[in-house]
């Protein structure tokens, strides 16, 4: 049996390239250049259906090292926590006062971005912040 290279990461959402763009930036993350045949992404969703357009967005990182994010639209709402998220890895090795100031620092960040702070985690060693994103899907910045 070989072993999976790589995988991808799928949103369900409501405004895909809305939450793609934020994840961009949380992450460092690239949009890919638009479909062959169109010159920009607007060109591209202008080509399809009206009931089409809008209805997915991807990103991935630039290093080739991270998975792809696709984000999909759903026509349900997010109606309870998520089963899954992503941990935000800003605090790897450190602890402490140290650590819960990096983690503050990425927290202002994501803020003026669009995120939601939700909960401090801190037992006075470790600690992790729970966030929301733009359309209130659950992450961490750990």
């Amino acid at each position: 049996m070989s072993s999976i290279k790589q995988f991808q990461v799928t949103f369900d959402c409501a405004e895909p390239e809305r939450v793609a763009r934020f994840w961009c930036e949380v992450l460092g993350y690239v949009a890919p250049p638009p479909p062959k045949g169109s010159a920009t992404w607007d060109e591209y969703d202008d080509s399809r259906a009206p009931e089409d357009r809008g209805s997915w967005f991807a990103c991935s990182d630039p290093s080739g090292v991270g998975p792809r994010l696709y984000f999909q639209r759903v026509p349900e709402g997010k109606a309870a926590k998520n089963r899954l998220h992503l941990d935000v890895r800003v605090g790897t090795g450190l602890v402490g006062e140290e650590r819960l100031a990096v983690l503050e620092a990425e927290c202002t960040r994501l803020l003026a971005l669009g995120a939601v702070r939700v909960q401090l985690l801190y037992d006075g060693h470790d600690s992790c912040i729970v966030m929301q994103d733009v359309e209130g899907n659950e992450f961490c910045i750990d």
